[in-house]
């Protein structure tokens, strides 16, 4: 998910140099939802790992 919101990104800083102010937009827009969705899981993932599933096994 990261790989994807770095393509954003840098599709974004592209069309921004091109001159396509609202695709340029668009793009960083998505770069910034899958970037926040990407840091949630990841922090999900951590505390579930310290909790959870230490208990388990």
């Amino acid at each position: 998910m990261l790989k994807a919101a770095f393509c954003f990104a840098v599709v974004a800083l592209v069309f921004g140099v091109l001159g396509f102010g609202g695709l340029a937009g668009a793009a960083w827009g998505v770069a910034k939802l899958l970037f926040w969705i990407a840091v949630i899981i990841a922090i999900v993932l951590f505390v579930l790992g310290f909790t959870l599933f230490k208990k388990v096994t």
